[in-house]
């Protein structure tokens, strides 16, 4: 019998289920194969229904990508995305003339606004060893004030992002990743000017969660969000409170009360989400959100007549470059590398 803790459960696929503010989440999980060079995989591609490969063939797929795996360029308007890169490197390119190289533990995060196109591609650099990439994109809504604001594109570097490790007495850990918001008044960095998550009522938390074997770790209540998405992505198996998740499986719960997350027999991870809701209506089709279906059409209108503000880049699937230096190039032509300088 369930908890009162747990309102929902769900298995998890490639797109998670989310609460409002936020929109879902795409978990990329994918085994690439060495690179062939050129930065797409040293293997056949026969077989594979290229421009539209999601199927999972050999524990990998190329999405919408040709030669290079990944997502060529694409519009956006009306909402927020948020790329938590833990494995493996992306490349981004954007029509403000932006540009980046991040991975390994580095977030990406993009106010889509009034209009952005981007492309999101997944250079296979190492053509000695498997190139394995793991990704979770989340998509945060903007209220109704924000929808037109300018897009904004900024880079969170992994040796920059606060984490909070915890030593439950036994010799075993857990540490929180705090990629938005603040958990136990450790605090990321700030969120982007019109974001929701800027607004300090928002109560919007994104935290990647480690626990070794038998770790526990208790999550505050929060103050003003309703309920959290819980996504236990690794690991057999954990606990919430006295209730059992499987492993591949998440959760929808209250957030008014704490909760212990503990860990099975092996070590796990975990997505957790959180937000005041928004409450507002919701028109959504493919690459835009907005708040009504007029809304909607002027998006697609908008798009086909300026292309918000046209592609920079002689390909639709621009990549960076074969070596695996971190970076990120401003619209405004300002350059930045990671602390680490790679």
């Amino acid at each position: 019998m369930s908890s009162p803790l747990v309102l929902e459960r769900f298995p998890l696929g490639l797109h998670w289920p989310a609460i409002d503010p936020f929109l879902f989440c795409a978990h990329h999980a994918d085994r690439y194969p060495r690179g062939n060079g050129a930065l797409g995989p040293a293997a056949s591609l026969a077989g594979r229904a290229l421009g539209h490969d999601f199927e999972g063939q050999d524990g990998w797929r190329m999405y919408h990508g040709t030669r290079v795996p990944g997502f060529p360029q694409h519009p956006h308007r009306g909402f927020e995305t948020i790329t938590i890169v833990t494995s493996g490197y992306c490349d981004h390119s954007d029509s403000l003339g932006a540009r980046a190289r991040f991975g390994e533990g580095d977030v990406q995060w993009l106010t889509a606004g009034s209009g952005i196109v981007h492309s999101e591609m997944f250079p296979l650099l190492r053509s000695d060893v498997d190139n394995p990439l793991e990704l979770f994109q989340l998509w945060l809504n903007l209220p109704r004030a924000s929808k037109m604001v300018p897009p904004h594109f900024s880079m969170r570097w992994r040796e920059q992002l606060p984490v909070v490790r915890r030593d439950d007495g036994g010799g075993r850990h857990a540490t929180v990743t705090v990629v938005a918001g603040d958990f136990d008044e450790v605090r990321a960095a700030p969120a982007p000017p019109h974001s929701y998550a800027a607004r300090a009522d928002s109560d919007v938390g994104v935290w990647l969660v480690a626990l070794d074997a038998g770790a526990r770790l208790t999550v505050p209540p929060a103050p003003r969000a309703r309920e959290r998405m819980i996504y236990l992505y690794r690991g057999a198996g954990a606990h919430l409170d006295d209730d059992a998740l499987v492993g591949g499986s998440g959760a929808r719960v209250r957030a008014d009360a704490a909760c212990t997350l503990r860990a099975g027999p092996e070590p796990c991870g975990l997505l957790l989400l959180q937000g005041a809701p928004l409450g507002e209506p919701v028109a959504w089709h493919g690459p835009f959100v907005m708040n009504t279906p007029a809304e909607l059409e002027a998006a697609y209108r908008d798009y086909h007549t300026t292309r918000f503000g046209g592609w920079p880049f002689e390909r639709d699937d621009p990549v960076h470059g074969a070596e695996p230096r971190r970076f990120a190039r401003y619209p405004d032509g300002r350059e930045e590398q990671p602390p680490s300088g790679r």
